[in-house]
C-alpha cells in the first residue's frame, strides 16, 4: 500500500504575488501546499513546513505559536531592510529568516527539502 501523501507545506501570506509564486512552485514540484491569508487560522493547521511573510501583521506571533505547537520548521521571509522585524522573528523561534529575494531563489529547494526530513 502506498504511503499517504506527506503533510502539506503551509504558507501564511496575504501578498497575492508571493502567494501565487509559492502555489505555482509547489504545483510544479508536485508538493502539497496550502496558502493561508489569516494568521488566526494557522494554529490548528498541520504541515511539514511553514513559510511565512513576516511583513504581515500578526504573522510572527502566529508562526511562533504554530512552531511551539507542532515543532516543525518555520521559514520567514521579509525585506532585508527590516532589521528589527528580523530580530523579532529570530527571538520568536522562527527557524530561518530570509530576505525576500533569497527566499524566491531558494523556494524549490526549501519545499522539496521539507519532505526529505530537512
Amino acid at each position: 500500500m502506498p504511503d499517504p501523501a506527506p503533510p502539506p507545506v503551509l504558507a501564511l501570506c496575504r501578498d497575492l504575488i508571493f502567494a501565487s509564486r509559492i502555489a505555482a512552485t509547489a504545483r510544479a514540484l508536485g508538493v502539497p501546499c496550502q496558502i493561508l491569508r489569516d494568521p488566526d487560522k494557522l494554529a490548528d493547521q498541520r504541515g511539514d513546513l511553514l513559510l511565512v511573510d513576516l511583513n504581515e501583521p500578526g504573522a510572527i506571533e502566529a508562526a511562533s505559536a504554530w512552531w511551539q505547537r507542532h515543532s516543525r520548521p518555520v521559514i520567514g521571509f521579509v525585506s532585508h531592510v527590516h532589521a528589527a522585524r528580523i530580530a523579532q522573528a529570530r527571538d520568536a523561534g522562527i527557524t530561518r529568516v530570509m530576505a525576500r529575494s533569497g527566499f524566491v531563489e531558494a523556494l524549490p529547494e526549501l519545499m522539496t527539502g521539507s519532505h526529505r526530513g530537512a
